[in-house]
């Protein structure tokens, strides 16, 4: 591994230890060259995804952009950060699974609606906002009269 601070190949792995529910290892490593030390993390990939946008454009699934966009719609609600990289994580694992190396976004976006249904309506409701790109305040009257009918015991 690289030393980020002087370029040297020379480092060395000071601590290692599971990270991400064991989805990941973390190493803490040092550069005996300019004595730096740094944390690296390893994540387990079982294949190389590409995300299908919807303009037909193939780009390599960011798991960054997806916990990004995951957070904004978290953003000031009751939800921790180990939370968010679960949720990460599972949907990762899941479009892995299904053994497609091309995965529609719109498939990702789904399955994010469908975590943050169950885990924050408020965040649901954000994410949905975005992804669905609502333009007007009907369009969000549209979706939460809809969510109402999804969860009225009486209407199932």
């Amino acid at each position: 591994m690289r030393c980020p601070f002087c370029g040297s190949e020379d480092t060395q792995v000071k601590d290692s230890r599971p990270a991400d529910d064991g989805a990941s290892i973390r190493r803490r490593r040092s550069c005996p060259s300019c004595g730096a030390r740094f944390t690296t993390f390893e994540r387990v990939t079982l294949r190389e995804l590409t995300v299908v946008k919807s303009d037909n454009r193939r780009v390599p699934f960011d798991r960054e952009k997806l916990a990004r966009s995951i957070r904004v719609a978290l953003r000031k609600r009751p939800v921790d950060e180990d939370r968010v990289e679960r949720i990460v994580n599972g949907i990762q694992r899941r479009l892995e699974a299904e053994g497609e190396s091309e995965i529609a976004s719109r498939a990702i976006g789904e399955m994010v609606m469908e975590t943050l249904k169950e885990l924050d309506p408020v965040a649901y409701v954000r994410f949905a906002s975005v992804y669905r790109n609502f333009r007007e305040a009907k369009d969000f009257q549209a979706f939460l009269g809809a969510l109402g009918k999804s969860t009225d015991p009486d209407n199932g």
